[in-house]
């Protein structure tokens, strides 16, 4: 077997929901040992309120988002508002390479857990604080979730139609975006570390790892000072740009012309019919004056035929198509299968599910699932006995004490 690319690195995962978590399981994805820390009276979000659940009942133990989240960890409970669970926090801190936490700003300091008082007794120690909008300033305190941060990052404003409201995005988008930044950054620095032997704070704001996917609207305000506005699926370059709907239900394609040389691949495939030989159309100008009645035509032709027909005869053509997959098409997509894209385990109460394999794929040290997601507190013998080294009778005496609720 190849070495894992991040075998023997040891990290602690105080947090929940995905923008913590979700960056601990590509360190576990690579080989890293990761801890994650729940608490019985308070576990991971991910567990109890956010669907889906297997067989549709709510379950802390059959939590779809939480399976997906935290497969090869070791999941411990840990009451930090005891003494006996703080302490085995410390301890548990002062053996990692990488502390992980995602909660309000100043939460973990004011248990004595805080980066200056784990990096006292371990200097090397790199600590991701990864929350809605940094560690400091006058908001950073604000309570969210992912649609707020959407909301303040200025995707919401630009999502929808230009006459009706703005649009939800699903899910805590930006939460996955601050992940990849998170990824990266822990990385940076435990390279650093290995050319210093300093271990690092890294405090990454969600709310501004989201601006970067907004450069191109920024850029526009600040040079001309104008605010660019909801657009529907219409684009400033490519015309046509937009969805299209296929016989059947709930079937679309996405399609885009870029330039005039592809409008005429486009002609071709759909017949040259009479009304797109137009000279007017033959310019992306042209093409914008008239795009409500092209988007019509289009919709006319796609609506005919199967989504499969209409991606494989524009793809033949050498136009912009792409189905819109839903998830069975996610699931059953050839591609995503080459590449395995989707790794099945076997969990004690969910059973097979499809975990979610790494999005970049490594020549020398490819990433494996091995496990899946812990039961809650599944694994507090084999940490605390195993890797910390308590007795058994001190084991039952701190179970006793409440710290392992």
């Amino acid at each position: 077997m190849t070495r894992a690319a991040l075998a023997g690195l040891k990290v602690v995962e105080f947090g929940a929901f995905a923008a913590g978590p979700h960056v601990g399981k590509h360190l576990a994805d690579h080989g890293a040992e990761v801890i994650h820390v729940e608490s019985r009276t308070r576990p991971d979000g991910f567990r109890t309120n956010y669907p889906p659940f297997a067989r549709g009942t709510p379950d802390p133990e059959a939590a779809g988002m939480f399976a997906m989240t935290h497969n090869d960890k070791l999941g411990v409970t840990l009451n930090l508002k005891t003494e006996g669970g703080l302490e085995l926090a410390r301890r548990l801190v002062a053996r990692a390479d990488v502390v992980i936490e995602n909660f309000t700003p100043g939460t973990l300091a004011e248990l004595g857990l805080g980066y200056a008082d784990c990096a006292a007794d371990n200097p090397g120690l790199v600590m991701l604080s990864t929350c809605n909008q940094g560690q400091t300033g006058p908001h950073a305190h604000q309570p969210g979730f992912g649609t707020h941060l959407t909301a303040l990052s200025g995707f919401i404003h630009l999502t929808g139609w230009p006459d009706r409201d703005p649009s939800l995005l699903w899910g805590p988008y930006i939460d996955y975006i601050a992940v990849a930044y998170g990824v990266v950054t822990v990385l940076a620095a435990l390279d650093r570390r290995r050319r210093t032997g300093r271990g690092c704070h890294i405090d990454l704001s969600q709310y501004e790892t989201g601006l970067q996917f907004m450069a191109p609207a920024l850029l526009e305000h600040f040079a001309s000072g104008l605010v660019p506005e909801r657009n529907g699926n219409r684009d400033r370059s490519a015309v046509p740009h937009g969805i299209f709907p296929c016989r059947g239900e709930e079937r679309w394609v996405a399609l885009s012309v870029h330039d005039d040389a592809e409008w005429g691949r486009l002609r071709q495939a759909l017949g040259d019919p009479e009304w797109a030989r137009d000279a007017a159309l033959a310019t992306a100008a042209g093409r914008r004056a008239r795009e409500d009645e092209i988007e019509r035509r289009l919709s006319e032709w796609t609506s005919c035929r199967s989504r499969e027909e209409v991606v494989g005869r524009l793809r033949a053509a050498g136009v912009h198509v792409a189905p819109v997959n839903d998830m069975a098409d996610l699931a059953a997509e050839p591609q995503l299968a080459f590449r395995r894209a989707w790794r099945p385990v076997q969990h004690p109460v969910i059973g097979t599910y499809q975990a979610i394999g790494p999005s970049y794929l490594l020549s020398e040290t490819p990433a494996e699932i091995r496990r899946p997601a812990p039961l809650l507190g599944q694994h507090n013998r084999e940490v605390f006995c195993g890797l910390l080294g308590l007795s058994e009778e001190e084991y039952t005496r701190r179970e006793r004490e409440g710290a392992f609720e």
